[in-house]
């Protein structure tokens, strides 16, 4: 059952209607609409709490309000607050169904999800607890499964913000895992490690000696029995080997000289 909304003396708009749909005089229509914003007001806090800011449900409703003081017709025997209710809800779901789902759920359950909302507030009320699915399915006319099926899909229902604090003052971005620095090495070391491949056991050594364990030149050369000048020449084409594996094939093209 819909509960009852304010609106202006029913008796007084009809008579005002008929004059707005002969008219259409615009300082008329300001007087409709403002007479009855309470009830777009009072259908907008009946969405409220359901993951959509207040104000955005009140302009949504509002601007529903507008469309159906235009579109109303007095002529068809219906009076304008049934008219209205069912327009400005009409306008509220589809909100909730076009900007609300952050998962897309079939229309008849983000329906049915939006219904529970409304009965799960109102049953609490009256039953001082949680109502259970059972109570649900039974107010809402439907199912257990198609109740346990709507609230599941309503999990889809607007992302969480990464900025977004937690109960510890903490946001979700905080929490995520940032790029290790070192995978921007791993190629640089794939192409490395079959650049060294490349090279004879006595070059791979002396670089090894240079750069793992840290040996001068001098050093290099006592421990190999070879001269200090041969040792810095070994080095110097062994590394202008190894550059030229990380050069673009643009560059290695490229003539000497150039």
């Amino acid at each position: 059952m819909m509960e009852r909304v304010a609106t202006a003396p029913e008796e007084s708009q009809e008579d005002r209607f008929a004059e707005f749909a002969r008219t259409r005089d615009p300082v008329l229509r300001d007087e409709l609409i403002g007479a009855n914003l309470g009830l777009a007001h009072q259908l907008a806090r009946r969405f409220a709490n359901r993951g959509e800011p207040h104000d955005d449900l009140v302009q949504v409703a509002s601007l529903a309000l507008i469309k159906a003081v235009d579109r109303f017709d007095p002529e068809r025997g219906a009076s304008f607050s049934s008219f209205a209710v069912t327009s400005i809800v009409g306008e509220l779901k589809r909100h909730f169904r076009d900007r609300g789902w952050a998962v897309r759920a079939p229309r008849r359950i983000q329906e049915l999800y939006l219904e529970l909302g409304h009965h799960i507030d109102q049953l609490s009320q009256e039953l001082g607890r949680a109502p259970t699915v059972a109570e649900l399915a039974a107010a809402s006319g439907t199912s257990e499964d198609a109740v346990l099926e709507a609230l599941e899909a309503g999990r889809g229902y607007r992302t969480a913000s990464l900025d977004a604090p937690d109960r510890d003052e903490q946001t979700l971005a905080e929490s995520l895992g940032t790029d290790d620095p070192q995978f921007s090495h791993i190629e640089d070391r794939s192409v490395l490690a079959l650049a060294l491949k490349k090279l004879s056991p006595r070059d791979q050594r002396i670089l090894r000696l240079r750069f793992v364990e840290g040996l001068t030149q001098s050093e290099i050369a006592s421990r190999l029995g070879v001269s200090q000048m041969q040792i810095s020449r070994l080095l110097a084409a062994s590394l202008q080997s190894l550059r030229g594996s990380f050069a673009s094939p643009s560059s290695q093209a490229a003539p000497p000289g150039h």
